[in-house]
């Protein structure tokens, strides 16, 4: 059978071990060919392809039920369930998602883009699943990685205590998140897979029973099953917590032998109650560039694939802004020891490897625990150090409580970097970091800044290590900068809540914020072509918003738009509007961002031009909402 021909999980039932490496192969040459051509998730989806097909042969996907956690790694599991034929649309406009997504097919039981979910979100079906009296397995499948999250382990601890609710996780064990892991439990998962009893099975066992008489190098049934019981001898030894939390513990088994990995399952299905079983897999499994490099070929652009090399652009591109952000920070932490960079397992995404590897003293990486992340910043802001949480937008969601509780409520000078703020592009909805200005902005003693472009950035970055009166956030979007000149040192911090004008005009008053600040200025340009002139102002700051600027500019003018990368409920446009009516000012208002709904997979330059954001979208909408005749879209 070929690859090609599987459109159902279930073909997988009766293939032999040397089928399904033939399978096996087949994947990771479509998977190779399609990240190469394309992009995405490289490394997690090639280290899972044994183990998705062991366990997919040993499930009636009709009736059971697999949630991946995160789902970076599950590509293997869209090749099997029907998405061959258009898996080279992969995380482009309408095509197949680059994680799992319900809507896309029956077989993805549950999307995710964020990791630590998938145990509770299985334990959840399993609940439901025993409430009604049905049948069926459940499996979550996490890596190593996301077991960090305190999410995973509150999964655990609730599982552990229901003796008589049957949930298998497989733990996908290859010592990585996007980079190495940290902390204490990937060292008791290290400890387990090095431990004596695990070594001795696995290394000498085997050999000792080939020179028993009548055995040889054949193992009958019988010796294989007296082989797999003696291992289960040494589960109590290195299984300890995962058997005290309440599950029963099985590995760790090796994730690329597939007649170990379809027998360890059978195995486990039977096992009354939650089952944890062990699998130790290794990242870019079968591409050795990936697998010496596991961190570089997490995710790649566009690539060749006998090189590994990155595809050049056509030009040169400025400095990314997380390349600005960390180079500065750096050299900020060289002249202030207190400076400290903190991390949830982004530090290559973030560009805080770079601080790792000048000054590791003031770098802290606390795994994908954001919660922990920000309640860590107090204590340190606590005792006078500076801490700098570089956060994803998307991710700093889930620390929402901490950043109330722990840091605003005390007043507590963390400074808060969101990167990839805005539109991402292909990972869709789960990454579109859109949320932030909103969810930050109702919070009391936080200000809120983003900036025009990565010069400014520059300063922020001073404004925000400077303020000590309480919490402070900068957001940044994705990708490069504008190519702005940069200083190499002597920035001034920025006045707090205060904005600028860039352009002057009387019929118009255009407020940018952040990334949409040389939007805004093109937009004026186009507006100046048909008669319009308007006045462009660098917001800022969303919080505290600069009224003393903003409010007489718009009495005076009397027509208003907003622009900004972001959701427009309760955003940027929203505060400007909400001050503009606290001063019984009526203007005419248009406000451009984000409008209630999701933005789905695509590039950036798609996304922007489907929420009509492109400059000559937004000219041409002025015109139309105040009544000019002229049409300027393209």
């Amino acid at each position: 059978m070929h690859l090609s021909e599987l459109s159902h999980p279930n073909q997988l039932h009766g293939l032999s071990i040397h089928q399904l490496e033939q399978i096996a192969r087949q994947i990771r040459e479509k998977h190779l060919e399609t990240i190469a051509a394309s992009g995405g998730h490289l490394g997690p989806g090639l280290g899972v392809v044994e183990l998705t097909l062991a366990l997919y042969q040993t499930l009636d996907l009709d009736r059971d039920k697999v949630i991946w956690d995160v789902g970076h790694q599950a590509y293997p599991h869209k090749l099997i369930t029907g998405r061959y034929g258009n898996f080279h649309t992969l995380r482009q406009k309408n095509g197949v998602a680059g994680y799992l997504k319900r809507s896309e097919s029956k077989f993805d039981h549950f999307g995710a883009g964020h990791a630590s979910t998938s145990i509770s979100a299985g334990l959840g079906m399993a609940l439901a699943r025993d409430m009604k009296g049905e049948k069926f397995k459940v499996v979550s499948v996490i890596g190593d990685g996301a077991l960090t999250g305190g999410m995973a382990l509150e999964a655990i601890n609730h599982a552990g205590h229901l003796p008589h609710t049957n949930l298998m996780v497989v733990l996908n064990d290859n010592e990585m998140s996007i980079s190495p892991n940290v902390g204490a439990i990937p060292r008791y998962l290290n400890k387990m897979r090095l431990s004596p009893p695990v070594q001795f099975l696995k290394d000498n066992l085997e050999e000792q029973f080939k020179h028993l008489p009548f055995v040889g190098e054949t193992f009958t049934p019988e010796m294989q099953r007296i082989k797999e019981g003696m291992k289960r001898l040494a589960v109590p030894k290195v299984g300890a917590v995962f058997e005290e939390l309440g599950f029963t513990y099985i590995g760790p088994i090796d994730g690329h032998n597939l007649e170990e990995l379809i027998t360890t399952f059978n195995q486990a299905h039977q096992m009354p109650g939650p089952v944890l079983v062990h699998v130790a897999t290794v990242k870019g499994k079968g591409y050795a560039i990936a697998e010496k490099d596991q961190v570089g070929y997490h995710a790649q652009n566009p690539f060749n694939l006998a090189t590994g090399k990155a595809i050049p652009s056509n030009k040169p591109k400025p400095p990314s802004y997380s390349k600005v952000f960390a180079e500065t920070l750096i050299k900020l932490a060289e002249q202030n020891p207190k400076i400290v960079g903190i991390t949830a397992a982004m530090a290559t995404g973030t560009g805080l490897d770079k601080l790792q590897a000048k000054l590791p003293d003031q770098y802290i990486d606390v795994g994908i625990a954001e919660q922990h992340a920000a309640t860590l910043a107090a204590g340190l802001a606590c005792e006078g150090i500076r801490p700098v949480c570089a956060i994803y937008s998307t991710f700093l969601q889930r620390a929402y409580d901490q950043i109330i509780h722990d840091i605003c409520i005390q007043k507590l000078p963390v400074f808060f970097c969101l990167d990839r703020a805005g539109i991402v592009g292909a990972d869709g909805p789960t990454h579109q970091g859109v949320y932030d200005i909103a969810y930050l902005r109702c919070i009391p003693n936080l200000v809120l800044m983003a900036p025009k472009d990565e010069a400014e950035l520059q300063r922020m970055l001073v404004t925000g290590i400077d303020y000590t009166d309480g919490a402070i956030a900068m957001r940044y979007p994705r990708g490069n900068g504008y190519g702005v000149p940069l200083m190499e040192e002597g920035w001034e911090p920025l006045e707090i809540g205060k904005g600028e004008i860039l352009r002057s005009g009387d019929d118009l008053l255009i407020l940018g914020y952040g990334s949409m600040v040389y939007p805004a200025l093109q937009t004026a340009e186009i507006l100046n072509e048909h008669g319009i002139a308007a006045t462009v102002v660098n917001a800022r700051f969303v919080k505290p918003l600069d009224t003393e600027l903003i409010l007489p500019l718009a009495q005076r003018i009397g027509k208003v738009v907003t622009m900004e990368e972001g959701c427009l409920m309760g955003g940027f446009g929203s505060a400007v509007a909400e001050a503009l009516m606290d001063n019984n000012i009526p203007v005419s208002l248009l406000r451009f961002g984000v409008p209630d709904q999701l933005v789905d997979h695509a590039t950036p330059d798609q996304s922007f031009a489907d929420l009509g954001l492109t400059p000559s979208q937004m000219a041409d909408r002025v015109l139309q909402t105040f009544k000019s005749p002229v049409s300027v879209a393209q």
